[in-house]
């Protein structure tokens, strides 16, 4: 897919900025207020080298950061979409990934209140300063639970697996990580393909990874793809997919 003269369907119908949400300005009124409470700015300088400088961090440690997440929560309704996406690209304008990290565990809890007109919401957490820390996420338990609820998102996957943008490729690739019985067999095995020449690491790693985790479900039908795939997996792909087989 090209991003050159032909503009992206996904990217044009993205919101120009958060929509109006009572529950997300209560949210982001405490967030905002309890987590720099716990900063720690050693801590913080470590994490952001650990994360290549992808973003600053606050330099919370995850137990604590939960914790306040739960005070953050605590007494809040059940969100619709419109408050997801409000939460979701609020958090994700804030400097500081922890609250990126909010967000992201907010949307694991609460991905069946959204349908798939969440989905130019999602491309957007992907693809703004994105790093497998919350790709992984979103791919996971964000896009995968939205194509498990609506099948006709499986084409909008076809499309990210083409796209330009190695993250959004990689959400395609890692959107049936927890499927299990439910994969799409095929659709995987056709992806890992379709990307299998791809140069950088993050593909090629997770072409391996949706690999092993299928191969727990269907070790034998993993095996006979990546022993008639040898030749155009790269090595990295191949030992990561045969990690636990035998």
């Amino acid at each position: 897919m090209s991003h050159g003269a032909e503009p992206d369907p996904q990217r044009a119908e993205a919101p120009p900025g958060p929509p109006g949400s009572t529950l997300a300005d209560t949210v982001l009124e405490r967030l905002t207020l309890l987590y720099p409470t716990a900063a720690d700015p050693v801590r913080a300088r470590s994490a952001a080298a650990y994360m290549k400088h992808v973003q600053p961090f606050l330099g919370i440690p995850t137990p604590r950061r939960r914790a306040l997440s739960r005070s953050v929560l605590e007494g809040t309704p059940r969100p619709d979409e419109r408050d997801c996406a409000a939460i979701a690209l609020r958090c994700w304008a804030l400097p500081e990934r922890e609250y990126r990290y909010f967000a992201a565990d907010y949307l694991r809890r609460h991905v069946a209140r959204c349908s798939s007109g969440f989905v130019p919401v999602l491309r957007r957490l992907v693809t703004t300063e994105p790093w497998w820390d919350t790709v992984d996420t979103l791919a996971a338990h964000v896009a995968g639970p939205l194509v498990a609820a609506d099948p006709e998102l499986r084409r909008t996957m076809d499309e990210w697996i083409e796209d330009d943008d190695l993250w959004i490729a990689r959400t395609a690739l890692l959107h049936q990580l927890r499927f299990k019985e439910a994969t799409d067999a095929h659709r995987l095995f056709a992806y890992c393909l379709r990307r299998a020449d791809h140069p950088d690491f993050f593909i090629r790693k997770a072409i391996g990874w949706c690999l092993r985790e299928y191969a727990k479900t269907a070790p034998q039908a993993v095996r006979n793809f990546v022993d008639g795939a040898r030749d155009r997996l790269a090595p990295l792909s191949v030992r990561e997919a045969t990690k636990h087989l035998r």
